[in-house]
């Protein structure tokens, strides 16, 4: 069975807290009509602190959509390493044992993606499958989860390697004044996670069912508007409503399981903001504290997109774990409205021999 392994985490060093994002907002937009509600709606967030790649002064700069791509690469190729070496090093494996890398990110471009990049500054095997995931938004932690699973069922013996890296301050767009774009420019904060799956072995999340749902006809709620200028983020204002009809999938994935998603012991969900993780509380039928994790990632990181549910993984993590054979769930939301998710057992290896 393949195991989700510990994940590595890195923010950036560079911090703005809530109090200078509402400041930052009063200053820019005295004038704007809704700026009482962007600093309610900012306030709510729950987002103490984010970290960003550059100094906000930079981070409010536009110098184009070509600089700006070439930050993300540079960004990229001097911080991933590191991340996941201590994936790989969490794990227990090599460069060479990993059999195919998942590349998740939605803030940046590269062709070839950055899988190229690592396997050749890291010695990882040349015939290494790459799968760069680069349209799911938030999503993607979930789906490369989902991906790493997949591969490890169809080939028991390998190993994949799964890579976030968002630097959601770099997509900042100073013209876009909507209140949606106002409190993106509070929630989404930068951050690179790793993990690797391991198709035997290893202490984790033992991966057993993964499923994904599109809520249908929700295409343009969750979007990027691509132009000249780079990615401008839209965010529809019905977004934080889509629990109720995503919780039965959630259900569903469980039923198809033999479980029931309101009775698991641990819950690694994207925190997409908090009214996502109090109303999957209320319709999951859970109590808030199940969230912790994720409530955590948002108030300590922000949003930080893909990677945010490898961060609430590694928290379970820090936490000493689950007890061996505890049941949970594991879920990202994005763009679609589309949600990917996984269900699995907590696996001791010092246990299970």
């Amino acid at each position: 069975m393949a195991t989700l392994c510990k994940p590595a985490v890195s923010v950036p060093e560079h911090v703005i807290t809530m109090e200078e994002t509402l400041e930052l907002a009063r200053s820019r937009h005295p004038d704007h009509p809704q700026l009482p509600l962007a600093l309610r709606l900012i306030e709510n967030t729950g987002v103490h602190t984010r970290h960003i790649v550059q100094p906000i002064e930079e981070t409010l700069k536009h110098p184009g959509f070509e600089e700006r791509n070439h930050v993300y690469e540079a960004e990229a190729k001097a911080r991933v390493p590191a991340v996941v070496q201590r994936a790989l090093d969490e794990a227990e494996l090599l460069t060479t044992d990993i059999d195919v890398i998942i590349y998740v990110s939605c803030t940046g471009f590269m062709m070839p993606s950055l899988t190229a990049y690592l396997i050749n500054s890291m010695d990882f095997s040349s015939d290494t499958r790459q799968i760069p995931i680069a349209q799911l938004g938030c999503a993607a932690g979930g789906s490369a989860i989902n991906r790493a699973h997949d591969f490890c069922t169809a080939y028991p013996e390998a190993n994949a390697l799964i890579v976030a890296c968002e630097f959601c301050s770099l997509c900042y767009q100073p013209t876009d004044l909507g209140v949606g774009s106002l409190l993106s420019n509070g929630l989404f904060g930068d951050g690179i996670a790793a993990a690797a799956v391991r198709g035997r072995g290893g202490t984790g999340v033992t991966l057993e069912r993964n499923a994904s749902y599109l809520i249908p006809k929700t295409d343009e709620w969750i979007s990027y508007d691509v132009r000249a200028t780079g990615f401008h983020f839209l965010l529809d204002k019905r977004v934080p409503t889509t629990m109720e009809p995503l919780a039965p999938a959630l259900q569903e994935l469980a039923s198809q399981h033999g479980w029931n998603a309101s009775d698991l012991d641990f819950y690694i969900i994207h925190a997409g903001g908090p009214r996502i993780l109090d109303d999957l509380s209320k319709f999951l039928r859970v109590p808030p504290e199940a969230f912790r994790f994720s409530r955590a990632t948002l108030t300590e990181y922000g949003n930080i997109a893909s990677a945010v549910v490898l961060d609430a993984l590694r928290r379970l993590f820090d936490e000493g774990g689950a007890e061996h054979a505890a049941r949970g769930m594991l879920a990202g939301f994005g763009p679609g409205i589309t949600a990917e998710m996984s269900l699995g057992r907590w696996h001791r290896a010092d246990e299970a021999k």
